[in-house]
């Protein structure tokens, strides 16, 4: 009764592929496990003639959710390797490439796509190539057929990496292929620790399950509050997070609800200011015990502003403090002797938003497979054009 997997026939309309890929999420993700540990001698290779040798610089980039993907991954990655990482959206780089690009520098350029089509994504592929000395390409698409996939098929200094099958999404806005592509990258640069990242993976998977099977009726109960604009908050990879959260939202509710993003400690500074009583807050809280304290103390001044706004807090460990400081507290189930980091409870917190956004979408009378049938806003974009550098 209170699985999102029991949604009534009505509010399935419009919204087919958008619900069958939040929901294969936890099988894809070990589907993505299993596709990294069958090519990990090829990966670590690459890696180690690529990266290691030439101690080069590593640059993710991507358009809109693709670009995302490095913005969450990144934080955690700046603090287990040793190397310069960036995150760096392909819609920057095309329009600014010398901004971004150093011609001097070793660079691993790591491409995620869903289609492999964006003209912003095979830009960036080929001025990549035209302007560093010394460039190899990690290409991470959803889609064989792709340009990018073709393209990175040919070269000797590319790694292609083809996600599930099921990863390419039918539906307009990235969801299963934003989180299959994002595993993918935590694991290919930590290979030295693939078998307990797999451990955790299958946790992590087990965690979306239980989302699946027992957040319906909260969620529902969130989403009928009609609250007139959404924040997402969250501390360094959550940050990242919170990012695609409000993305997600602003896309499947076709822009109907203004939906805002920022860090936890940066909200303080202007932004909320956006603050009213038809304000809903999302905090994701992080694992980090030192982390989780500022956590805590937005959310105590979140209540003692007083008014009608909503904060929610998601979690995977609940205190007193959660419970008592927010109107509702999601707090996700723990695997037994297993801990999750922040880069792997994140995949959870993805879901929870993803959730919301599809229902939300579907009260505003939105179709979530296709929320913009107008045609100003497209699942690979138009309508750029891309100019001789």
């Amino acid at each position: 009764m209170g699985s999102v997997k029991n949604l009534h026939i009505e509010e399935l309309k419009g919204a087919q592929h958008t619900v069958q890929e939040i929901l294969q999420q936890p099988e894809l993700w070990l589907q993505t496990v299993s596709i990294i540990e069958n090519q990990k001698a090829v990966i670590k290779d690459f890696i180690s003639q690529k990266l290691i040798a030439k101690q080069a610089r590593i640059i993710f980039t991507g358009a809109g959710t693709s670009a995302y993907v490095g913005d969450t991954l990144t934080p955690h990655l700046r603090k287990e390797l040793s190397y310069q990482i960036d995150s760096i959206s392909t819609t920057d780089i095309v329009t600014n490439p010398l901004n971004y690009l150093k011609p001097e520098v070793p660079t691993v350029l790591v491409s995620f796509a869903r289609s492999g089509n964006s003209p912003e994504s095979i830009a960036t592929y080929s001025l990549a190539k035209k302007l560093i000395n010394n460039v190899s390409q990690i290409i991470i698409t959803c889609n064989p057929d792709g340009q990018l996939a073709k393209e990175a098929g040919n070269d000797e200094n590319s790694l292609l990496l083809l996600m599930p099958e099921k990863a390419n999404d039918k539906g307009f806005a990235m969801t299963s292929s934003f989180s299959c592509m994002y595993l993918s990258a935590l694991l290919i640069f930590q290979l030295d620790r693939f078998e307990l990242l797999k451990k955790k993976a299958e946790a992590v998977s087990k965690n979306a399950e239980s989302i699946l099977t027992t957040k319906y009726e909260t969620l529902k109960s969130i989403v009928s509050l009609n609250k007139k604009r959404v924040v997402y908050l969250g501390s360094s990879t959550l940050k990242g997070l919170s990012q695609e959260a409000s993305l997600k939202h602003l896309e499947l509710t076709s822009g109907k609800i203004p939906t805002f993003h920022e860090s936890v400690l940066g909200f303080r500074h202007g932004p909320k200011s956006l603050v009213d009583d038809e304000t809903l807050i999302f905090v994701f809280i992080s694992n980090d015990p030192y982390t989780r304290k500022y956590e805590i103390d937005l959310l105590q001044e979140l209540k003692n502003d007083g008014g009608s706004k909503t904060v929610v807090a998601i979690a995977n460990t609940s205190d007193e403090d959660i419970n008592e400081l927010c109107d509702c507290a999601f707090i996700l189930p723990e695997q037994e002797n297993i801990h999750l980091e922040d880069h792997l409870i994140a995949l959870n917190y993805l879901i929870i938003a993803q959730l919301f956004a599809l229902f939300n979408s579907i009260r505003l009378g939105v179709t979530p497979d296709n929320p913009s049938p107008t045609g100003m806003v497209n699942r690979v974009v138009k309508g750029v054009n891309i100019y001789n550098f």
